[in-house]
């Protein structure tokens, strides 16, 4: 027999990739420059060269057989290093290169990491809008989903809301930031909040509350400060890819670490790598683990995307759409037309203008542009939005 709710995962995909798909589809048909693709989070900034230069002289002048051999299952351990030594430069802690687990991208750091903290019958809180996937990888687990509002309009965390959510059943709790799909940065005074609230929460129900922390926009920022979890909290796991900081979402290539800053850091390490080991998310690509431990100081490239954003947001706000100001992130969270964003989604793709409504994404009402991409099709998009705009003051 075959597992049905795989089927079903299989035959109803990401509806973001199912609209990237679409996008494809429609710009072979109708020339590319006549579509205005605002689904997915692929950067179009390249990737420095640095990158492509390591490649090459590894290829050219390592031992071939070495170079692509297995790895230990968490990652070389020379890569582990490049890691922690890392986080320990960035952020004043003492990081151990035995607490990384070297991953194929965030969305693996993600499942493993909730195979490793979630049991069945389990509850993991997510503020919401969060990533869509979120809901696939906790309920993988047996657990089950908890959503909790995000407040209006600043989107910052409701810490009493979660505090209200937390039950002896609680595993964990998400927290994504900059945030996607709204790009939100939660502040230092909500993060603390949160802490004091999971600590409270531990002693009232002699549990123990994790806290994921999802950062693959860490260094997309415009200006704010994002701080760093695992100091502000010690049961934290951080979840961390290089798909949007070095522009490599293709190569899949991320990391797990364990705060050793919790109290019980070495258990929780064998967790992570046994829900590696059980999903079989292990041996990362050995010739990109070798890329990393020579690039991961390289800057992130954030300009193109902060003209884009002053671009869209100028260019939106002139024709009358309500949006939330990014603070990090490539994306923009702008209010439907309409309250069935699924219905104003389906409506704007007559005007060649695609982009993700929020029901994927735990919200109602608004809508998620991704403008990581060229700016002349942010540019050449904008006759676009005003005639979307128009069509819907003319039913008025």
């Amino acid at each position: 027999m075959l597992n049905e709710k795989m089927i079903g995962l299989g035959s109803a995909p990401n509806d973001i990739r199912a609209l990237f798909a679409y996008g494809l589809a429609r710009k072979a048909e109708i020339g590319e420059d006549k579509v205005f693709d605002f689904s997915i989070g692929n950067p179009s900034v390249p990737a420095p060269a640095e990158v492509s230069a390591t490649i090459k002289r590894l290829l050219d002048e390592e031992d071939p057989v070495a170079l692509h051999s297995y790895t230990p299952s968490p990652g070389r351990f020379e890569t582990r290093k490049a890691v922690a030594d890392h986080l320990s430069r960035h952020f004043d802690i003492a990081a151990k290169p035995e607490q990384v687990y070297i991953t194929s991208g965030a969305s693996s750091s993600l499942a493993i990491s909730f195979k490793a903290v979630a049991c069945e019958g389990e509850e993991v809180i997510v503020p919401s809008p969060y990533f869509t996937e979120y809901k696939t990888w906790v309920e993988a687990t047996g657990a089950s989903i908890v959503e909790v509002p995000c407040l209006e309009p600043s989107f910052q965390l409701d810490v009493p809301a979660i505090e209200a959510a937390i039950t002896p059943r609680t595993a964990a709790i998400v927290v994504n930031s900059p945030n996607n799909p709204v790009g939100a940065v939660y502040t230092k005074e909500s993060l603390e909040r949160l802490a004091a609230v999971l600590a409270r929460k531990e002693q009232e129900f002699g549990t123990s509350i994790y806290l994921i922390a999802d950062e693959p926009y860490r260094a997309i920022t415009y200006g704010k400060e994002v701080p760093f979890i695992p100091t502000i909290y010690a049961r934290t796991i951080l979840c961390y890819s290089f798909s949007k900081t070095l522009s490599l979402p293709g190569e899949r290539l991320g990391f797990i670490y364990v705060s050793d800053l919790m109290e019980n850091p070495q258990e929780t390490t064998y967790a992570i790598q046994g829900a590696g080991r059980s999903l079989g998310y292990i041996c990362c690509s050995a010739l990109w683990q070798r890329v990393l431990e020579e690039c991961i100081e390289l800057p992130t490239d954030v300009e193109a995307y902060r003209v884009n954003r002053e671009i869209l947001t100028k260019g939106l706000s002139e024709l009358g759409y309500e949006y939330v100001e990014p603070n990090g992130a490539f994306y923009l969270w702008v209010k439907a037309l309409e309250p069935d964003a699924v219905a104003f989604s389906n409506r704007a793709k007559d005007f060649e203008l695609l982009f993700c409504p929020s029901d994927g994404f735990g919200g109602k009402g608004w809508f998620r542009l991704s403008y990581c991409i060229a700016r002349e099709t942010i540019e050449n998009s904008l006759p676009a939005f005003a005639a979307l705009k128009k069509a819907y003051d003319d039913q008025a």
